[in-house]
């Protein structure tokens, strides 16, 4: 079997807010993907439909006022809900273009009631089937004012060629024990996904990298001032605060020795391609291994909990 993959790093910019017109812009990326013979593409994080760069910019954390209100409202009407076949386009391109997909959407969840959000990691193979949906594990910070806590059901791994491939959504990825799950599952390609900027994604990277002795592909978005669409919701509040950046990119590769094989690319829009290597997996893995021969499970063990959480069980 080949040991080689075509990555491509789709660093694009959402239309904020706009859960058609960014789906839009991830179908024309798979599509060009696809066409240059890559066979995994990964989006950052929440791209669709955008992340809530408002709630440093509106006073996000003060109680009950009708601007968070809306613009909550707005996001949870434009976020994903995976079982109402909103994805079906997409899985419908990888099994065309024969290209795995990871992607980062901000979802409805039905199985929670479907009024909260969930900044979530979709695995989708290229056989077009949905494999894995992680929601992350803990919002950051001012995340928490409109996002809510997943669960472990999405620490998985995948067979892609040779490679076995997981994913984390940003800070999670500085989350120690999360990442040994997904060792412990065997992962030898790691994908980290990021709303963008390399302050993110320069240094934690390539300690991943040198960590697990695997590869790490850390994706970002684009944001700019001039990128809120007018539709925005109180969008001349937003702007009053807005820095001219928000979004620099900072998409990367690290290989399993800790270096950069792309370093963070900032400020370009579009695809960043690379073909990497399995070999180097087992050539790095040779002085160190964080869960075989240089662990102690006899001293130092993990348990996870990967129960789909709800709050009602039916007994029908």
């Amino acid at each position: 079997m080949d040991s080689t993959l075509k990555i491509a790093m789709a660093q694009i910019t959402p239309v904020l807010l706009n859960k058609e017109a960014t789906l839009k812009k991830v179908e024309a990326s798979i599509i060009e993907a696809g066409q240059q013979g890559c066979e995994l593409i990964v989006f950052g994080e929440a791209l669709v439909p955008g992340y809530p760069f408002w709630l440093a910019l509106t006073g996000g954390a003060e109680w009950n006022t009708q601007v968070n209100k809306e613009l909550h409202a707005e996001y949870v009407r434009n976020s994903i809900q995976i079982e109402a076949g909103e994805l079906d386009a997409i899985c419908a391109l990888a099994k065309t273009h024969k290209i795995a997909i990871y992607l980062g959407i901000m979802e409805r969840a039905k199985n929670r009631g479907g009024h909260s959000i969930y900044a979530s990691l979709v695995y989708i193979n290229a056989e077009g089937g949905i494999k894995s949906v992680h929601r992350k594990l803990q919002p950051t910070y001012d995340e928490r004012l409109t996002w809510a806590p997943g669960d472990g059901n999405g620490l998985r791994v995948h067979p892609l060629k040779q490679f076995t491939v997981g994913g984390l959504n940003c800070w999670e990825n500085w989350m120690p024990l999360p990442r040994t799950a997904l060792y412990g599952l065997g992962e030898n390609l790691h994908i980290a996904v990021w709303p963008g900027s390399d302050h993110n994604t320069k240094d934690i990277t390539r300690f991943i990298a040198r960590e697990s002795r695997s590869f790490v592909v850390s994706v970002s978005s684009l944001m700019t001032k001039q990128d809120f669409p007018e539709s925005t919701p109180h969008l001349e509040k937003i702007l009053e605060k807005s820095p001219d950046t928000l979004a620099n990119g900072g998409s990367c590769i690290a290989g399993p020795d800790g270096e950069w094989i792309i370093e963070p690319v900032l400020h370009k829009e579009g695809l960043i391609i690379q073909t990497i290597d399995f070999n180097r997996v087992y050539e790095e893995r040779q002085n160190f291994d964080a869960v075989g021969h240089y662990s102690r499970p006899d001293v130092t063990k993990l348990s996870v909990n990967r129960e789909r959480q709800s709050t009602v069980e039916f007994n029908d």
